[in-house]
């Protein structure tokens, strides 16, 4: 151990690395912005430039140096350079310019990021577990430096709308995790991405040279359930009271694995609950604009997965909060996939879409669909690109005074409409929420700020409040608290300008008020651990991380 060094009246910690080390701990380095003082005692005198910069001062030159750059991907190396070597400056350049920053790390350019992900791989982050290393995952697991408060895990299959890319989706959990920590103040030290490398079935992959996973097809069957029952329990065991997200599998292990693990552990599925909140809530804030109830709604989805049924799910349970028994709730929901309306008459339909299929005559394309079924809203997450067409959005246009049109597909290129469509092809009369960031638009004289319905508005909220709470399980009721806390976040200025989400810069604030309110659910159901707190937001406020440099001497 070595001995702390008396520097006038302070000193240091024992455990603190010096020089070259310190310098390479990007949970620790604080580069050109380390004192006189600190390069004196922490023997980095000579290591660095002579000039001390504050942070505020590193942070405009990392914004200069990332603004210089050509395109976004290039932009998405140099941040993911930057959190390599100074963690806390990463986190204040996000914090301090998360419109421009989120993008960048997460949808849409992640997407690309992780298409590329062998090509611009730099330095790894978070465990890869491998279908090799079943009956050792509680070893690799101990491998991890820090005691993990939350894990974002993912096998790869099923990466945003680009279909399974294997280990190089290892990019989503990362991202995931950096907006915990950006968007939420869950400190990073707490925050784990996890691949669970199962191998791809994508020939491309297989094939590249630079591919960074497993060179095989996709484990499945027992193999692959076995190895994710020892990844859960070795996780538990290693790191007591963890939240584990599942990230991007696909619907055939994403539904069951939720269904299997939901009750036994402290975990959710982003995709599927975290969609729905963020959703649900873009509808409640919509219906403050039109003054009508969710109750006599009727949702039209493009898409019959993860994302359809999990909105689905929740829509139903607010209407039946709201008055409706759950069956007439469920009927004004509908599902259109790739071969048309779901309808009891069919014989393919997969378990999760049997809910919400019902009897009608079987309809193939989706602007029949609409005029048969006169839906108030459509919600698009097929993820196929440019289906909200213009006789589309005329035609919720001619039905609905002010038509709820949601594009949530991402990235960019699989949204169903832009912005500048759905306003254009609706005359202005579109309640618009996408799923990809896109640019205000000007129509006859008004301006609309649309916003996306991204899951960061919900699911570091969610993550920080069944920490601050230690909650044993993550129920359907806290992610309703959680769309309801979202929407009333909104304000009638927000509105006014079309807008159905907060403001970006305001993400911690809203992800605070979930985070409290999910921990108050914790409490009132028995699920949380320890002493009852008086004031749940302040309460959770203060476990929020701050990335500001710490003095060490």
């Amino acid at each position: 151990m070595t001995v702390p060094k008396a520097i006038g009246a302070h000193s240091i910690a024992p455990d603190l690395p010096r020089g070259v080390a310190l310098l390479r701990d990007p949970a620790l380095n604080k580069g050109t912005a380390f004192t006189e003082r600190e390069r004196d005692a922490l023997g980095l005198r000579g290591l660095l430039p002579l000039h001390v910069l504050s942070q505020d001062e590193q942070v405009r030159r990392a914004l200069d140096s990332i603004r210089r750059l050509p395109d976004d991907l290039d932009k998405y190396v140099a941040l993911n350079a930057l959190h390599d070597r100074n963690e806390a400056l990463f986190f204040r350049v996000v914090c301090d310019n998360i419109d421009e920053m989120q993008p960048l790390i997460y949808t849409p350019t992640v997407g690309l990021g992780c298409q590329k992900y062998g090509h611009i791989f730099q330095r790894p982050r978070g465990l890869f577990i491998g279908s090799n290393d079943c009956g050792r995952v509680e070893e690799v697991l101990g491998n991890w430096p820090y005691r993990a408060g939350i894990i974002v895990v993912s096998d790869g299959e099923r990466i945003l709308g680009l279909g399974d890319l294997g280990a190089n989706g290892m990019g989503i959990p990362v991202g995931k995790l950096s907006l915990y920590a950006a968007c939420a103040g869950v400190h990073p030290n707490l925050c784990l991405p996890v691949m669970l490398d199962v191998g791809t079935n994508n020939a491309e992959l297989l094939e590249d040279p630079y591919y960074v996973g497993l060179r095989q097809r996709r484990v499945r069957g027992a193999a692959y359930d076995d190895l994710v029952e020892e990844f859960i329990n070795a996780a538990r065991e290693v790191f007591p009271g963890v939240v584990i997200q599942f990230e991007d599998f696909a619907n055939h292990n994403a539904f069951r694995l939720l269904k299997k693990y939901r009750e036994r552990i402290c975990t959710f599925n982003d995709d599927i609950q975290g969609t729905a909140a963020v959703a649900l809530a873009g509808i409640f804030s919509a219906l403050r604009i039109t003054g009508g109830k969710l109750t006599d709604q009727k949702i039209l989805f493009l898409g019959a997965g993860e994302a359809a049924t999990g909105i689905a799910d929740l829509a139903v349970s607010a209407m039946v909060a709201q008055g409706l028994d759950e069956k007439t709730a469920r009927g004004r929901c509908w599902l259109v996939d790739s071969r048309g309306l779901v309808v009891k008459s069919r014989t393919d339909l997969a378990e999760h879409k049997r809910p919400y299929a019902h009897d009608h005559a079987p309809i193939g394309d989706f602007v029949a669909a609409i005029r048969m079924l006169k839906p108030t809203a459509i919600v698009g997450v097929a993820a196929v690109g440019g289906t909200f067409t213009k006789e589309v959005l005329e035609e919720m246009a001619r039905i609905n005074t002010q038509p709820i049109v949601f594009a949530l597909s991402n990235p960019t290129s699989k949204a169903e409409c832009t912005a500048e469509e759905a306003y254009r092809h609706t005359g202005g009369r579109a309640l618009f929420a996408c799923g990809s960031p896109f640019d205000p638009v000007t129509l006859n004289g008004r301006t609309f700020v649309p916003r996306q319905g991204n899951n960061s508005y919900i699911f570091p909220g969610i993550g920080l409040g069944a920490i601050a709470s230690r909650a044993q399980r993550i129920t359907d009721e806290m992610f309703m608290a959680a769309a309801h806390s979202l929407a009333h976040d909104v304000t009638e200025s927000d509105l006014a300008q079309g807008s159905l989400y907060p403001a970006l810069p305001r993400i911690r604030e809203v992800s605070a008020n979930i985070a409290a309110r999910v921990a108050e659910a914790a409490y009132r159901r028995g699920l949380a651990a320890g002493r009852e707190p008086r004031d749940f937001l302040a309460h959770v406020t203060s476990q929020m991380y701050e990335p500001t440099y710490s003095s060490y001497v």
